[in-house]
């Protein structure tokens, strides 16, 4: 696959189960990110929780503050001047180990399985690229409830950003 090409996505069922488990906290998602880091550089703030004590003593103070509209003890890391995530340091992370939940969670296929369209140019670059494989095609008829279902909710939603808005619809899948 070229620079420009399709990216293998990987299966979708295997994809929707691993991605319900991270929601849940249960595993880190599994992104075939290949050095990617269009995450790290799309001007996103970064949440960190209270309870996620490694990262905190990774992350130097100065760059930590309060999380708006979160409860006490949850805070985020702002972007720097140029949309970088300060932690990405020679195109990689330099607490990688120890990153933050949001960060071990991210999955930005979840744009291709939803349709809904990131914010970010780079982002949305990288999803537009990627490809599920089905193992059934009620796995492909699942992918496209998915897909169905974003696009009910987007009126619902406006005013989110699309990370939010994809993990809405996502959720909303599973409840219907």
């Amino acid at each position: 696959m070229g620079a420009g090409g399709e990216l293998a996505a990987g299966d979708f069922r295997a994809w929707l189960s691993g991605m319900r488990a991270a929601i849940r906290g249960e595993r880190d998602a599994e992104v075939p990110c290949d050095g990617c880091s269009a995450c790290c550089t799309a001007g996103q703030f970064v949440h960190i929780a209270p309870d996620e004590s490694e990262t905190l003593a990774r992350v130097p103070r100065r760059l930590l503050f309060p999380a708006p509209l979160m409860p006490e003890g949850h805070v985020v890391i702002p972007h720097d001047a140029r949309g970088h995530c300060p932690l990405l340091v020679g195109g990689r992370c330099s607490i990688y180990e120890d990153r933050p939940r949001t960060c071990r969670t991210y999955d930005c296929r979840v744009f291709a399985a939803t349709g809904v369209e990131p914010d970010d140019g780079l982002i949305a670059e990288r999803a537009a690229r990627w490809r599920f494989t089905y193992a059934s095609e009620s796995d492909r008829a699942r992918h496209e409830e998915l897909r169905t279902t974003a696009v009910a909710i987007r009126e619902r939603t406006e005013g989110v950003n699309a990370t939010e808005r994809a993990v809405r619809a996502f959720d909303a899948a599973d409840a219907g």
